[in-house]
């Protein structure tokens, strides 16, 4: 069991955010105060495919970020945080289950594989604590009447797409709304993707087009609004900076990067991600203005790796080698910022090496509720929050792991010997990109750009990786996409 027992989470849970405000108190007045402390408002917003270098806070030079800068100035930002997976729905079934890949039930990223039925959610356990439970942007784990969709999963709305192919337009003829299709009757006969972006299709009826984060993003901020009173989880998967590469032309994030000597793709990546930091800070602000801000804390990060390193334009995995898709560092090394003023120590930056399984249990110690015993992830409300303050130390993973199986997508098949694996034992990183070969091994502490394979000289080590996979790793089950209309890839 990786998840805190009973005793530990009575002694040492939830209820200490109060405390953290009161700094050197005894121990009786700080069990008083986690007693009596409130739940803490939640929103976990975690974009699409931004690379690890794509915020200015984490180096990137080719534009700003200030909300997310501001952000991590007035909380913690870690450097060796990391997704589930090296794509988009396996990311998010480790996030909702917090289980790592060797566990989680989706493995497969065709779009559509369900979570099954049975299973315990995020969302399921937020709302089993009294939260309200609202998702915004791309679910991906679970097509239109499947087991997988997020109301059959704990949530009492979702807004956005349900199956990620569909999630791929941003101009759609509709969205999801709680398990309907909501039309988006601006977009009837848009003919994307833009050759440019901000491009207009060549014909049009002269109904405005309706970009589906705006809508999406408008959800989210009515969803707060309407919840200001009681606690709520809000979970925000935003699809952008995923292609399609294409967006408002009006867009000020469009209109700040237009002119940059840059191939067009790194352009509209460059967009969508000033266009996140934008909306941020608006929902900084919001919560500001609600009187929520201190009530609230909120977590920033990416599913994923950039989809492009974006080479001699914006450098979107920085050092690290590689991008989305890889078992690399910059394939599944992911930005990873929170932010909650009274509790979380601003100004921080945390090299714990934590991923999204460890979300589960974080946010169950936020919530006062506990986590089931089969989760493979780690609370980090000892690092968010203080050791001291919590009385507890922060848990570190022995081992960190990742997989991800290849999928042709032209004959429909999973590539023959394409099983992805990446290790991490501390400082040492073990990958291999195919199930026929050996293990390459690096050593972080003193390589970080994955440039030397040391494996020669470290049999030991990669026996250890083998011995613990052998042991940890469960076959996924049958990964099914559901069957969709003729001629289509999602219903």
């Amino acid at each position: 069991m990786r998840c805190l027992s009973r005793r530990d989470f009575l002694a040492g849970s939830v209820a200490t955010l109060a405390a953290a405000a009161l700094g050197r108190v005894s121990p009786a007045a700080r069990a008083a105060a986690r007693a009596e402390a409130p739940k803490p408002n939640i929103i976990f917003i975690m974009v699409d495919d931004m690379g690890w270098a794509d915020l200015s806070c984490y180096g990137q030079k080719a534009y700003r970020t200030p909300n997310l800068d501001r952000m991590a100035a007035e909380g913690v930002r870690f450097t060796d945080a990391y997704s589930g997976c090296t794509v988009c729905a396996p990311a998010r079934s480790c996030l909702m289950t917090g289980t790592h890949m060797g566990h989680t039930p989706v493995r497969g990223n065709t779009g559509g594989i369900p979570l099954p039925a049975d299973t315990v959610t995020l969302a399921d356990l937020m709302k089993k604590a009294g939260y309200a439970c609202g998702g915004f942007g791309k679910w991906g784990l679970g097509d239109l009447d499947t087991p997988g969709v997020p109301e059959k999963q704990g949530f009492d709305e979702f807004v956005g797409y349900y199956h990620q192919v569909h999630a791929h337009n941003y101009y759609p003829g509709y969205l999801v709304d709680t398990g309907k299709k909501m039309p988006l009757p601006g977009n009837t006969g848009f003919k994307g993707p833009h050759k440019g972006a901000g491009g207009k299709p060549a014909e049009h009826d002269g109904t405005p087009y309706q970009f589906s984060h705006y809508v999406v993003f408008e959800r989210m901020q009515a969803f707060i609004r309407r919840n200001r009173g009681r606690p709520f989880f809000c979970y925000a998967p935003w699809t952008i900076p995923h292609g399609n590469y294409e967006l408002p032309e009006d867009d000020p994030a469009w209109q700040a990067v237009k002119d940059k000597p840059w191939p067009v793709k790194a352009k509209v990546h460059a967009a969508f991600n000033l266009m996140v930091d934008r909306h941020v800070g608006e929902v900084l602000d919001l919560l500001k203005d609600l009187g929520l801000d201190g009530k609230t804390v909120v977590f920033f990060c990416s599913d994923n790796g950039a989809a492009y390193r974006f080479k001699g334009s914006l450098d979107s995995s920085g050092p690290l080698k590689g991008f989305k898709r890889s078992m690399h560092e910059g394939g599944i090394r992911t930005p990873l910022i929170v932010r909650w003023p009274g509790h979380v120590r601003p100004g921080r930056v945390s090299d714990l090496p934590t991923y999204l399984p460890d979300v589960m249990p974080t946010l169950c110690d936020l919530a006062g509720v506990l986590c089931p015993e089969d989760t493979d992830g780690l609370s980090i409300l000892p690092t968010l929050l203080g050791e001291d303050v919590l009385g507890r130390k922060q848990q570190r993973h022995d081992v960190m792991y990742w997989e991800w199986h290849q999928f042709d997508w032209r004959k429909q098949v999973f590539v023959p010997n394409g099983l992805m694996q990446g290790v991490r034992m501390g400082q040492w990183k073990a990958v291999r990109h195919n199930g026929n070969k050996p293990f390459e091994l690096y050593d972080l502490a003193t390589d970080l750009g994955e440039t030397t394979n040391v494996a020669d000289a470290h049999p030991d080590i990669l026996q250890k990786v083998r011995d613990w996979i052998a042991a940890n790793r469960t076959k996924p089950t049958k990964q099914v996409e559901p069957k969709a209309p003729k001629g289509k890839r999602y219903r």
